[in-house]
């Protein structure tokens, strides 16, 4: 079966989708990546969503033009992947859409908005389409997050299986609750997923990925630019010990997993508020894009690149992980990735890429696999990942244009997750 994989992730800055071919054999879920596209937001729309995001005082009236808008465009872009990746094969759509809130109180998941209308997205299409995909977690006491640690722990375990039959010890875990093995996304915020060495899992978010950098980014150039393009800005900057520290000292970091967070947490006005905890003076930016006041615009952006690369790194070493598979869009920020190889010495810092999944499309072919479990009545989601009281089966379906689809029954849940080459088209 083909699914079509949409997200656009906390960075809010376009549409992801991947093309993927599933197939259960007995308890394998074989994925064959066919391809994916990013697509930008139209910018009256991408307008339109920045304004949702926190801190806003937008009404309801905005959230459902921007819930019918991104409907239009999330069914656009999945449309056009179907026909230049899919042959015009695919059967399915799963939809993750925009999170423009993620409610968090008291340290446990409330509720999470996702929009981008899942019904516009099945009109478009023609395909039945399987969207918000994090409530039912949240509604069994779960954080609905990080939702994409389910194929995370089978594509573990896959590799786990496939290192113990070829006899390699070298990277073994120390004890039965360390874990050799990571997988890291860093998008607005970073996430792991860890499966240790006695089977368990565990999921969480690190801290904001690429989110404080974008927001310093766009308020520096008056939103010219949107990120760190390359990472210049923040290897011609020097760290600020003082913010460092500052920033260091937020109760997430400490807080036990599982855990979530977002862009309601990590923002602009949160930044503003840690600079004068720090005694400093936001940078401004001048028509030159030069900056002034007592904390330099690189200098920020090089502290907040140092932020991301230290929590993760943290997070690392307090469950003895030896190698970070990393993806998401701030494995293109080639300081950040310095960074983070240099405050974790002695773990592997790689991405996916070389297990045939590109990193910046793995959270939409995760999503696909998401949607493809959740047709034939899998659960999509572990509770010692996300903290809810049972697994469920995610999502809510809307109609093709031929209804909804006819799914023989499945016995087994996965055990497992092979990536395969796709047959040449």
């Amino acid at each position: 079966m083909i699914v079509l994989g949409l997200i656009s992730g906390t960075s809010a800055d376009g549409i992801d989708v991947a093309a993927a071919d599933l197939e259960l054999r007995d308890d394998e879920l074989v994925l064959r990546p066919l391809g994916c596209l990013e697509v930008a937001y139209p910018p009256e729309v991408q307008g339109e969503v920045d304004a949702l995001l926190p801190p806003t005082d937008a009404g309801p009236d905005a959230v459902c033009r921007v819930d019918a808008a991104l409907g239009d465009a999330f069914g656009a872009a999945a449309d056009e992947a179907n026909a230049a990746l899919a042959g015009g094969q695919a059967a399915l759509v799963a939809s993750h859409g925009q999170t423009v809130f993620h409610w968090v109180e008291d340290g446990q998941a409330r509720g999470t908005l996702q929009l981008g209308q899942p019904a516009r997205i099945a009109h478009a299409t023609g395909l039945p389409t399987i969207a918000d995909l994090r409530n039912r977690d949240i509604a069994a006491g779960g954080h609905g997050a990080p939702l994409a640690a389910y194929p995370d722990v089978l594509l573990l375990a896959g590799l786990a299986e496939d290192d113990a039959a070829a006899g390699g010890d070298e990277g073994e875990p120390a004890s039965p609750t360390a874990s050799s093995q990571a997988l890291l996304n860093i998008g607005g915020i970073a996430n792991l997923t860890l499966r240790r060495a006695d089977g368990s899992a565990l999921a969480f978010d690190s801290g904001p990925g690429n989110a404080l950098i974008d927001a310093s980014v766009a308020e520096l150039t008056g939103g010219r630019e949107r990120f760190d393009a390359g990472g210049r800005r923040g290897r011609r900057g020097q760290v600020h010990p003082r913010l460092l520290d500052v920033l260091l000292d937020d109760p997430y970091y400490a807080a036990p997993p599982p855990k979530s967070t977002g862009k309601e947490h990590f923002h602009q006005d949160y930044l503003a508020d840690r600079l004068a905890v720090a005694d400093l003076e936001a940078p401004t930016p001048s028509r030159a894009g030069d900056t002034r006041g007592s904390i330099e615009g690189d200098d920020l952006v090089a502290t907040l690149t140092a932020l991301t690369a230290e929590t993760i790194a943290r997070a690392a070493r307090a469950h003895g992980v030896g190698e970070l598979i990393a993806s998401g869009g701030g494995t293109r920020n080639p300081t950040l990735m310095e960074e983070l190889a240099a405050r974790a010495p002695g773990v592997a810092v790689r991405t996916i890429d070389r297990l045939g999944i590109p990193s910046d499309g793995k959270e939409a072919y995760w999503f696909a696999v998401l949607g493809f479990l959740s047709l034939h009545n899998l659960p999509g989601a572990l509770p010692s990942c996300t903290g809810a009281t049972h697994a469920s089966v995610l999502g809510h379906l809307s109609p093709g244009a031929n209804g909804f689809p006819r799914i023989r029954p499945v016995e087994r849940t996965p055990r497992r997750l092979r990536v395969e080459a796709a047959p040449s088209r």
